[in-house]
């Protein structure tokens, strides 16, 4: 699952013409960053939620071979990351699902097949986890400026940070979960965040941290400085 839809309101004027998965960084659009990292670890079909510019994009992502992607069409009511996904979820079928946002990437030092979405790929456990989430250390991220999302236990449960200043940990934008884990969510829009919170409160979210540069582009000038990083590491 490839949530699109957003607006793109910090990105503009980027986005005055074009849906926020469009956006060009190093040449290649956003969300083709995140289908090619998908492909590489063995999906082989996505489901793309779209609501701006969603004709433009429709018609991007046909030209593509690998995943084959469905529509998930939000034209009417941007439903957000938990709407998105709740509505999607007929499309999604019964396994556990990659859920990812298009304004992440990431350079990968994994010497692992599939790199780092397949080390949290083996981290999943339906028994005793709801999600699995890709992590990235705050230090050295690009256009990152918040105080950290989680602490990482040993054994790789989340706790939030909650009245700490600071954590180590950002959430990359990138987790595993059943495709019915929102079922239970409102009509209409909603976000994962609260489904996260319960989740860690019952000890059942987990994660991994990538090992590599995380690149978060969420406005020109974090696309400027994603796009100097990955020049510079050619």
């Amino acid at each position: 699952m490839v949530l699109a839809a957003g607006l793109g309101t910090r990105m503009r004027p980027l986005t005055n013409d074009r849906p926020k998965a469009l956006v060009e960084v190093g040449g290649k659009a956003l969300i083709d960053h995140v289908l090619d990292r998908l492909a590489e670890a063995g999906v082989q079909r996505a489901v793309v939620n779209v609501h701006w510019f969603a004709d433009r994009l429709e018609g991007h992502l046909a030209a593509r071979e690998r995943p084959s992607v469905i529509i998930s069409d939000e034209r009417d009511e941007l439903l957000e990351t938990g709407g998105g996904l709740k509505k999607a979820a007929p499309l999604l079928g019964r396994d556990p699902v990659f859920v990812a946002n298009i304004d992440s990437v990431w350079s990968d030092r994994s010497t692992q097949p599939g790199g780092a979405l397949a080390e949290l790929s083996r981290l999943w456990d339906p028994d005793t986890m709801d999600a699995a989430l890709l992590l990235a250390r705050r230090e050295g991220s690009i256009g990152f400026e918040g105080d950290g999302d989680f602490f990482l236990a040993d054994d790789g449960r989340l706790t939030f940070r909650g009245d700490s200043l600071s954590a180590p940990f950002a959430y990359m934008g990138v987790h595993i979960c059943r495709p019915d884990y929102v079922a239970d969510g409102p009509e209409g829009p909603f976000s994962l965040s609260g489904f996260w919170r319960r989740s860690a409160a019952a000890g059942r979210l987990f994660g991994c941290v990538l090992d590599g540069d995380w690149m978060h582009v969420g406005d020109p000038q974090a696309r400027d400085e994603a796009e100097a990083r990955l020049a510079g590491s050619r």
